[in-house]
């Protein structure tokens, strides 16, 4: 059933904004300084991630408005490529795409509440996912207001940090604006910070999962994907440069709560204390998001594919219940199980891997003897060779320095082929058991006739 109502260019924006505004730019910083120390390396790091999310914004926008269906990578690499490349895709978005960055973000929030209320971590976070998804279990409309509303709050709380790290004398800060990031810069630890950094800015392309629910697709989704990237991008690199400033680089080096830790050198430990929390609760608004997005994957993985059938039950509002659920369970192990820099390095991986065959499908697309939408890529192809080779260099040495994190990436897509063809065995059987039946009733039909 589909959805009684489609959202128009902000709504599609706050939902960029909200997948991007995560727990990256509140968490990874601490894992960046164990790499380069020198900030203008940092600030490099940040202006590269957007210059590439805003490279991938430009190819999704053309892609998403030449195939205008829910369901990212999955549909569009199904249908440029091959269905097998588009199932992968399909179910690294299934597994580790959405689940992963919403067990991250719970995890984050977590730790950000735990100094706060005493309460447990771990309970927080599965409280979260399991309030949340209840809320988006719905309909449309109050998926919508909820978004928009925490995503404002989110957006107001970094513009007052970044105020706040800008304007507010520092008693000791980390920032070191020194000629070491010339040799930094060319160490295979700095590719692997900006695997840090691209994680931090995924979520780039989140409109384009739900352009289905998008009215006016060829205008809207450019806006949401273009104008939500930049506007993070400008917001990523002045936060980042405000942490730097007020807190000691002994104090950030490692931690994944540099938000609190920024926020405590800033205001005091106390006031420290307060921004923390909120930075934990407006956390809210990027699990809302993914939650959100997530299921209109696998559920348009469920109309294809016999296997994952038992996903494609909507409500009467066309809300994909039964996916929004099972998303909210592997979240959950994955909240059990996972340790917060594997998972985040692992998710990372492997999805950069699969953002880069979809900016390649562009090609293909632009190939193809079929009209193309009323928007097209600025710089085209410069704009995706560049995006494709950076991608590809951070691919490599993430497979050089963290095998093991990749071999948990390359194992996930094992599993997921095979997946794959029990689907398409399914999916045949249950074809040729309809072909029976439709034989059969039309044998008994013109026996009838005769007799």
């Amino acid at each position: 059933m589909k959805p009684v109502t489609k959202i128009g260019w902000r709504a599609a924006m706050a939902i960029v904004i909200a997948n991007m505004i995560g727990t990256g730019v509140f968490t990874t910083l601490g894992f960046q300084l164990e790499a380069v120390q020198s900030t203008l390396s940092i600030v490099l790091l940040w202006s590269l991630g957007g210059i590439i999310a805003l490279m991938g914004a430009f190819s999704y926008a053309e892609i998403g408005t030449h195939l205008p269906k829910s369901g990212g990578e999955y549909h569009f690499l199904s249908k440029t490529i091959h269905p097998i490349v588009g199932y992968l895709s399909g179910w690294v978005s299934l597994t580790v795409g959405f689940a992963a960055p919403i067990a991250l973000a719970a995890m984050a929030m977590g730790a950000y509440l735990y100094k706060f209320t005493g309460l447990s971590p771990t309970g927080i976070a599965v409280g979260t996912i399991l309030l949340l998804s209840l809320i988006h279990s719905f309909n449309l409309k109050s998926s919508s207001f909820f978004q928009g509303f925490f995503t404002v709050l989110k957006v107001i709380l970094v513009l007052g940090m970044v105020l706040a790290g800008c304007c507010l004398l520092p008693e000791s800060g980390a920032t070191e604006w020194t000629p070491k990031w010339r040799q930094e810069i060319f160490q295979p630890s700095f590719a692997i910070a900006l695997i840090y950094v691209t994680y931090a800015y995924s979520g780039w392309n989140a409109a384009a999962y739900i352009v289905g629910e998008i009215r006016r697709p060829n205008r809207n989704l450019p806006i949401a994907l273009v104008g939500g990237t930049l506007l993070v991008s400008v917001l990523y690199i002045t936060l980042q440069l405000a942490f730097l400033r007020q807190a000691p680089i002994e104090a950030l080096v490692s931690k994944v709560e540099v938000g609190q830790i920024a926020a405590e050198y800033m205001f005091g430990t106390e006031a420290g204390r307060w921004v923390s929390y909120i930075i934990g609760f407006l956390l809210i608004s990027s699990i809302s998001a993914m939650i959100w997005v997530g299921p209109r994957i696998s559920r348009a993985m469920a109309e294809d594919y016999q296997f994952w059938r038992f996903l494609q039950k909507d409500n009467k509002a066309g809300i994909p219940v039964r996916a929004i659920w099972f998303q909210a369970a592997i979240s959950i192990a994955l909240i059990l199980s996972g340790k917060f820099e594997t998972v985040l390095l692992y998710s990372g991986f492997i999805l950069q891997i699969f953002t880069t065959i979809t900016v390649a499908s562009l090609f293909v697309l632009r190939q193809k003897k079929t009209p193309h939408p009323t928007y097209r890529s600025p710089l085209y192809p410069v704009l995706q060779i560049l995006f494709i080779a950076i991608s590809t260099w951070m691919v490599i040495y993430m497979i050089a320095d963290r095998p093991v994190e990749s071999l948990w990436g390359l194992a996930n897509l094992v599993l997921g082929l095979l997946t794959y063809f029990v689907s398409v065995y399914l999916s045949r059987k249950k074809k040729k058991a309809e072909k029976a039946a439709w034989q059969q009733r039309e044998f008994l039909n013109n026996f009838n006739n005769k007799f």
